[in-house]
């Protein structure tokens, strides 16, 4: 359960006057209860709180004081980002989308009383231009299809001032994206950009060109981004502060790196910076009149013949060297459009020659790993908690790949899963006396009853020895475990 201060913590506004004429008038702290009569709007993915309350005590609330008129124009963008309104959908959508502490060590709770004193300083300096953010924090994750990715955590409040600024700069800047720009942008998705690709394909458009660029995040030019950026926003005061948080630092085991190319990953204005830069080969493409879905640094060209597909990538290589961007050709191929991966699926040439989507082979088998993972049969875990963590895992997935039209994989999946919960089970039952017991009381007969509980350390092959028919899937959907149909 909440404390109070965490619940006050959801209301982490700047301090506005009262309306009126009179510029002397007393400063008061916003509450959420105070700004959901004024009808924020919800920021894509936010995850809502709708029904919470917070307390009415003075030492609970948030004070970020200092005055922000609110701008109306282009060139007022930083006061806009500012503003009490933007600040309470900024905060909201960081604290939701949770994360770890930066290079400062303050985690969102302890920010909340960082900035009950620093803000009116951080503010001012925001305003005035003498703000600097704090270097990232540099650290790796795995990727699923083997290695690690490196991404950059800032220190909350510099995610807080970023988020604030999203939410001003988005709405000016991502109407003049391609139609066929699907990455982190306002109602679009990869689903989005999976449905684009089938439709090339099913008008006949079956060679790819599949472009993969080398380390995009940590070679995004700092000049060719700003310049780029400065087309499309005139504020100078935001230009710059956008500079101070790409040339920010970057910490990696407790030593601060200087950085002069690359943004950080993970951060809230990267998705935006990196579609601003790639938006020049979308128009180039869209010159051409070239047919192709990009979702962020991944993007597909089609065509109707190989040759055309080597001439477009040859094309593509100098668009990429003007940026200063990479083509990883180990990783770049043109090559037939069914069974190359593209966002975790794949397409299949299936009768009457329609088109259809499937999940890819990488992605079954990163799943199938996963879940291998989840239920190793050593730990010492509970069906319960095993249920517990499929239940985490699975729907998800399920919901990610729903597009695909191979029900056969999830029926198989489903299969491998309970063959493996089945072997599980036997495994907790463990002494042969409680195997026999509890396979009798399932209704198992005495002679495969028998066999299973001799068969001890065997519990994979005895697993599939007709126990389909007692440990069935109603049966594990009575434990809690999850179906992919």
């Amino acid at each position: 359960m909440e404390t109070a201060s965490e619940k006050s913590a959801e209301a982490i506004v700047i301090g506005q006057p009262d309306e009126g004429p009179n510029e002397k008038e007393s400063w008061k702290p916003v509450t959420l209860e105070r700004t959901s009569r004024q009808k924020l709007g919800q920021p894509r993915h936010t995850v809502a709180h709708e029904g919470e309350t917070l307390t009415h005590t003075m030492c609970d609330e948030v004070r970020l004081a200092g005055r922000v008129e609110e701008g109306s124009g282009r060139d007022d963008l930083l006061r806009q980002a500012l503003s009490r309104e933007n600040m309470v959908k900024a905060w909201k959508r960081v604290k939701a989308n949770k994360g770890s502490a930066g290079v400062d060590g303050l985690t969102i709770e302890q920010t909340v009383a960082h900035l009950k004193t620093h803000w009116p300083r951080i503010q001012q300096e925001l305003l005035n231009g003498s703000y600097r953010p704090r270097a990232v924090r540099r650290v790796e994750i795995p990727k699923p299809t083997g290695g690690t990715r490196e991404l950059g955590i800032a220190t909350v409040t510099d995610r807080l001032i970023q988020q604030a600024l999203l939410q001003v700069l988005q709405p000016l800047i991502d109407p003049s994206f391609s139609e066929f720009s699907y990455g982190f942008r306002p109602g679009r998705s990869a689903h989005d950009a999976v449905l684009q690709a089938q439709r090339y394909a099913q008008e006949g458009f079956r060679v790819v060109v599949d472009v993969d660029l080398e380390k995009f995040f940590d070679r995004v030019n700092h000049d060719i981004l700003m310049d780029r950026l400065a087309k499309r926003i005139g504020d100078k005061a935001v230009l710059r502060l956008i500079r101070r948080y790409l040339e920010a630092g970057i910490m990696r085991d407790g030593v601060v790196i200087a950085r002069s190319e690359g943004t950080s990953q993970g951060s809230p204005l990267s998705p935006l910076m990196a579609n601003v830069l790639l938006d020049e080969v979308d128009r180039a493409l869209t010159q051409r009149g070239h047919r192709f879905a990009r979702y962020a640094d991944d993007c597909n060209v089609y065509v109707r013949s190989q040759k055309a597909g080597e001439r477009v990538l040859r094309w593509l290589r100098k668009l990429y060297t003007r940026l200063h961007l990479r083509v990883n050709e180990s990783k770049t191929a043109v090559g037939s459009v069914f069974g190359r991966k593209f966002l975790g699926y794949c397409l299949r040439r299936w009768s009457g020659d329609t088109v259809k989507i499937a999940v890819a082979p990488a992605a079954l088998r990163a799943f199938k790993q996963r879940v291998k993972f989840i239920t190793k049969r050593v730990g010492g875990k509970s069906m319960a908690e095993l249920a517990k963590r499929m239940r985490q895992y699975l729907p998800g997935w399920k919901s990610y790949f729903r597009l695909a039209q191979t029900p056969q994989t999830f029926k198989n999946l489903d299969s491998w899963i309970r063959h493996r919960l089945r072997a599980i089970q036997l495994k907790h039952w463990r002494v042969g006396s409680t195997v026999y017991s509890r396979l009798r009381s399932l209704g198992v007969n005495h002679e495969l009853a028998e066999l299973v509980a001799g068969g001890s350390g065997r519990w994979w092959a005895h697993s599939g020895a007709g126990l389909n028919r007692v440990l069935t899937v109603r049966y594990f959907d009575t434990l809690g475990f999850p179906r992919l149909i």
